[in-house]
C-alpha cells in the first residue's frame, strides 16, 4: 500500500481514489452489506422458503389429488361394471319369469279351455238327452194317438202304451242306424 500511496502522490491519477474516500466508502460499504445480510437477507430467505413450501405443497397435493381422483374413478369403473353385470343379471332372470310365466300362462288357458269344452260336451250331451225324452214323449203321445185312431181303441193304458213307443222309437233308430251304415 505504501507503493500506492507513493504512486499517488507522484500523480494524480483519476482512475484511483484517494485513501481516505476509499476508508470511508470501504466503511459504508460494510455497513450497508451487514445491515442487507442481518435485515433484509432473511426476510428474503423466507420469502423463498414459503414460495418453495407452497410451491412444493401444491405439487404434493396436486399428486395427492390425483392420486385420489385415480383410485376414485377405478372405483366408480368398478362399480359401474358391476352396476352392469348386476342389471343384466336382473334382465336375464326378467326373462326366464317372463318365458315362465308366459308357459304358465298357456298351461292355464289350456287346462281351462279343456274345462269349457268338457263342460259344453257335457251340456250339450245334457241337452240332448232332455231333447230325445221330449221328443220320446212328444213323438210316443202323438204315436199312441195316431195308433188309437188306426186301431179304433183307446190306448190309454201306460204300460201298454209305453210299450208302443219304445218298439216305434227302436225302429226308427234302427232304421237310422242301417242308413248312416249304408253311407
Amino acid at each position: 500500500m505504501s507503493q500506492l500511496l507513493i504512486l499517488a502522490a507522484e500523480q494524480e491519477n483519476p482512475l484511483i481514489p484517494p485513501i481516505p474516500e476509499l476508508v470511508i466508502g470501504l466503511i459504508a460499504f460494510v455497513i450497508v452489506f451487514g445491515f442487507l445480510a442481518k435485515k433484509l437477507l432473511p426476510n428474503i430467505n423466507k420469502v423463498l422458503d414459503e414460495r418453495r413450501e407452497a410451491i412444493e405443497g401444491g405439487i404434493e397435493k396436486a399428486e395427492a389429488a390425483q392420486t385420489e381422483a385415480q383410485s376414485v374413478l377405478e372405483q366408480y369403473k368398478a362399480q359401474l361394471a358391476e352396476a352392469r353385470h348386476e342389471a343384466a343379471r336382473l334382465r336375464q332372470e326378467a326373462q326366464e319369469q317372463g318365458a315362465t310365466l308366459i308357459a304358465e300362462m298357456r298351461a292355464e288357458g289350456q287346462r281351462q279351455r279343456e274345462e269349457i269344452i268338457a263342460a259344453g260336451h257335457s251340456q250339450i250331451e245334457a241337452d240332448r238327452k232332455a231333447a230325445s225324452q221330449a221328443l220320446r214323449q212328444d213323438v210316443g203321445k202323438l204315436a199312441t194317438d195316431l195308433a188309437g185312431k188306426l186301431v179304433g181303441e183307446s190306448l190309454e193304458d201306460h204300460a201298454r202304451q209305453s210299450r208302443v213307443i219304445d218298439r216305434f222309437l227302436d225302429g226308427l233308430d234302427e232304421a237310422a242306424t242301417k242308413a248312416e251304415a249304408t253311407r
